[in-house]
């Protein structure tokens, strides 16, 4: 149907609707009917199919190949088939415990998702209310306003100066301008400007409209099957996880096959054996699982940050968090409580305190002298603050932009009634507010006139009157007025009041902007203040301690900009958006440096001092809340939106929304991802450290006269069950460390396996092997069987020891991490099971004595002895290193 070409009335009664929406129970059904609005069909998470992936790893399937040989040799000779059934056993529970925890991770990012789609406000019910857009249906009333991104094609009823921004459907650079009414049919698309489309962007003004299509019906979802077969991006770090798994892997194989080849010429011949304890080894050594323990770890982060007002929208970005080293913040709700009071008022010619609280409408008026103003005198200053705004009241509480509510309730408190204002004068036109023309008008009419009530930064606003209202009177406006006026405003600035002017126009000759806004008459200042938020001044002293620079950008003029910033700690210079614009490149890279405050700026800005940073090498983390911020945030390294003020369009466009627009939330989220990082590192430091011992005390085992066990391959599955499954996620929930915030930032290209990651590596595992090849010799002399047992339980010991020795390295506090301490005492009690029940036999090992256990803990004492030994050497070259580099630094850099 050509909804564009039908009147409203046939739109509605095609719809089944009216203006005010439709039955909440209506659109229920209505979803059953049309599906989602949703352009991504969506992929369940299958369970089965999770299962089944925990098998597709080449090492298991060969595994459970050799073990089905070994089962069907025994069953057919009457031999022993108990190993078998026990390597069924151990690779099934790893399969289970692999599938919860990639399970788990699926459940979190399909919830985390959730959480991050988009919104739309509609009327249902005659109620304004605000949905997931998913749940939008033909017949819904939609509101518009700028920054949204809209949820389905609809048809407008009401537009007040709209524009959208079409580009990704018509390929038109230029908003599209937006009217209601009927338009001709056989138009093309970008020409239906009585129509709005899915996913495109309100650019300016606001409008109701009443949705036609929704979902794959649209316009956008007639290429909806192009999105949702596009690959998905794949980040750097999973490529270097995924990089790192694979060498791990090919080296592991290498020594598999030397031990296989050895094992095979030197001792037994068993070809089944063998190739069972080869796999085995592999299995257990090669960290196979990397990636989904990684996804889970940064999943569990996810929740953590969440529980603190930080959602993330990609979980790569958790460890970018820890690269920033420069945060560009939004002054007005981050910095500050974005709860604005008018505190002041300069009219006809007197400056009036304002009494009463934030949404109080209740107050008192006071004059310097300590009388009562006329309210009389301030009749048309407060009705322009009404009509000139967007702020509303709904069930007793006031809706809207903080400013614009700050404004309006003045107008309570001197008992003007708001809504007869607004019934009496009602609104024809408007051009709305955008912060390159820092100001916004509407256009008015009652019975008798036509009236445009204007306000905005009293800088822009003033050169447009030619007149004044004092006591009721018109006079033209001086020289000497003017002067009065910004003295005004510059002394209310001055003791950080966000100053806004407020002026009127009667019968301008047409409605057209260059009209409406000139030859006004200015009737006054309101002054009011935003205080800065408690704890964050402490934030941004963490921040730099973090090594982090902290800059303030904000649209506010210089004076408040100033102290605001004084009140939080920051110090220098303060530049505007004009000064901004007059300095050349070369000079600007320069001074960007040295400034931390901006003010009177607009989204450009943003955007030129993004790019300016970025080219002096900073990682870069921009926040933002408008439509325009969203080129900023989106090419920024870690963009963040604001969960309240923010735009759809700023919120899809960011990495992390940050829901209580709180400054102490972003430093909170750096300390979870450098944290996050550590941990990752942690177990892969844990996972690696481990295994290299296991891998290379086989190998020394094959190839020299001590030999291995013949239950081998069981052995080694059930050690990769009982240590890389529970210690390894519990390290995932590890809490920053507390020096985390007292860190330099992290460098981007730093690897997780980097050079002191890799010699920390080598360390444990080197130090680890030269430990247990003593004590295993030494057992078994003693006793063959015991020798196993004892390095079987060495293991197990050891790779919980080392659990703490990685912590200890990355100054985790010992008491910090209660799952750990269980899932430790949880893999040690199964072993002590293991060992002193009758299942024993199975594993060919024996109950051990306390004089074995001691030799254990020797063992672990030469093991700390060596690794120390080792950390030494390490510090002795990296002093060394420092030192050379120090020597040699002024010849590297002569003067000139």
């Amino acid at each position: 149907m050509d909804w564009h070409s039908i009147s409203e009335k046939e739109v509605f009664l095609e719809l089944k609707s009216n203006q005010s929406g439709i039955s909440s129970l209506e659109a229920k059904r209505r979803l059953l009917d049309y599906g989602p609005s949703t352009l991504v069909i969506k992929k369940e998470i299958s369970p089965l199919k999770i299962f089944i992936n925990q098998f597709k790893n080449m090492l298991v399937i060969l595994l459970l190949f050799a073990a089905v040989i070994s089962f069907l040799i025994g069953l057919l000779e009457g031999g022993d088939f108990i190993d078998s059934i026990l390597i069924f056993a151990i690779v099934i529970a790893n399969a289970v415990f692999g599938f919860f925890q990639e399970y788990k991770a699926e459940r979190t990012i399909e919830e985390l998702t959730k959480m991050a789609a988009p919104h739309a406000t509609v009327i249902r019910n005659g109620k304004e209310e605000e949905i997931d857009s998913e749940s939008i249906v033909p017949g819904d009333i939609l509101i518009l306003r700028e920054g949204d991104k809209i949820a389905a094609d609809a048809r407008i009823i009401e537009c007040f100066s709209m524009y959208c921004d079409e580009s990704m459907l018509t390929g038109e650079s230029v908003p599209a301008v937006k009217k209601n009414g009927t338009i001709k049919p056989n138009l093309p698309l970008a020409e239906r400007s009585n129509m709005v489309y899915m996913n495109t962007i309100v650019t300016r003004g606001h409008a109701i409209a009443i949705v036609v299509q929704s979902g794959l019906k649209t316009e956008v979802g007639k290429i909806a099957k192009e999105i949702s077969e596009a690959p998905d991006k794949i980040t750097r770090f999973q490529i270097e996880i995924e990089d790192l798994g694979k060498k791990i892997s090919f080296i592991t194989l290498g020594i598999l096959i030397i031990i296989a080849v050895t094992e095979f010429l030197l001792r037994t011949g068993d070809i089944i054996f063998i190739f069972i304890a080869a796999v085995a080894l592999g299995v257990a050594a090669i960290p196979e699982g990397l990636p989904a323990v990684v996804t889970l770890a940064l999943s569990i982060a996810t929740n953590r940050m969440l529980k603190q007002h930080a959602l993330m929208r990609r979980l790569s970005t958790i460890q970018d968090l820890g690269s920033i080293d420069v945060i560009c913040t939004d002054k007005t709700g981050t910095l500050t409580e974005n709860v604005m009071t008018v505190t002041t008022i300069f009219a006809n010619g007197k400056s009036i305190t304002v009494g009463g609280n934030a949404f109080d409408k209740n107050g008192t008026f006071k004059l310097d002298s300590g009388n009562n103003p006329k309210i009389a005198d301030l009749v048309e200053l407060f009705r322009c603050a009404i009509l000139c705004n967007d702020a509303h009241e709904v069930d007793g509480k006031f809706k809207g932009d903080p400013t614009e509510i700050a404004v309006l309730i003045p107008a309570y408190k001197a008992g003007m009634a708001v809504d007869h204002e607004r019934i009496k004068f009602k609104r024809i036109g408007e051009v709305s507010f955008s912060s390159e023309r820092k100001m916004m008008s509407t256009l008015n009419s009652n019975e008798k006139s036509k009236f445009s009530y204007v306000k905005g930064a009293p800088e822009v606003l003033i050169p447009k009157c030619n007149y004044i209202l004092e006591n009721g009177e018109v006079k033209k406006l001086t020289p000497k007025d003017r002067k009065i006026l910004l003295d005004s405003t510059i002394n209310m600035a001055s003791n950080a009041l966000r100053v806004l002017g407020f002026a009127y126009r009667e019968n301008p000759p047409s409605s057209d902007e260059k009209d409406t806004e000139s030859e006004l008459i200015f009737v006054g200042l309101m002054g009011m203040l935003d205080p800065p938020r408690t704890g964050v001044r402490e934030a941004i002293a963490d921040c730099r301690s973090a090594g982090i620079r902290v800059v303030m950008i904000t649209g506010d003029n210089k004076y408040t900009a100033e102290t605001i910033g004084r009140e939080l700690g920051f110090n220098g210079n303060v530049i505007t958006g004009d000064e901004l614009d007059s300095l050349p490149e070369n000079q600007l890279l320069k001074t960007i440096e040295s400034v931390d405050i901006y003010a009177r700026t607009s989204p450009k800005h943003k955007v030129l001092l993004l790019n300016l940073l970025k080219k002096n090498g900073h990682i870069v983390c921009m926040t933002g809340d408008g439509v325009n911020d969203a080129a900023a945030i989106k090419n920024s390294d870690v963009g963040i939106s604001m969960g309240i003020r923010g735009t759809e369009v700023t919120k899809q466009a960011s990495d992390m929304i940050v829901l209580d627009d709180n400054f102490i939330t972003i430093r909170n989220a750096i300390a979870e991802g450098r944290g996050t990082f550590d941990n990752i590192r942690k177990f892969v430091v844990y996972l690696l450290g481990a295994n290299i011992s296991e891998v290379l005390i086989i190998f020394f085992a094959t190839i020299t006269t001590l030999g291995i066990s013949p239950k081998i391959a069981i052995q080694l599955l059930w050690i990769n069950l009982v240590t890389d499954g529970l210690p390894a996620l519990a390290l995932g929930v590890d809490p920053p460390a507390k020096d985390v915030m007292s860190r330099k930032p992290r460098k981007k290209d730093q690897r997780i396996v980097d050079k002191d990651t890799a010699y920390f590596l080598a360390a444990i595992g080197i130090s680890a092997t030269i430990a247990l090849l003593l004590l295993y010799s030494y057992t078994l002399s003693i006793n063959a069987i015991l020798g196993y047992t004892v390095l079987f339980s060495a293991f197990v010991i050891f790779e919980m020891f080392i659990v703490y020795v990685v912590r200890w390295r990355y100054n985790s506090d010992v008491f910090s991490n209660k799952w750990l301490h269980l899932a430790v005492a949880l893999s040690i009690l199964l072993q002590l099971g293991l060992i002193y029940s009758p299942f024993n036999t199975l594993f060919g090992i024996v109950p051990l004595s306390i004089s074995e256990w001691l030799s254990i803990g020797a063992c672990l004492l030469i093991f700390m002895g060596l690794l120390w030994i080792a950390l030494k050497v390490e510090k002795f070259f990296v002093m060394s290193e420092d030192i050379m580099q120090a020597k040699i630094a002024p010849y590297t850099t002569p003067k000139k």
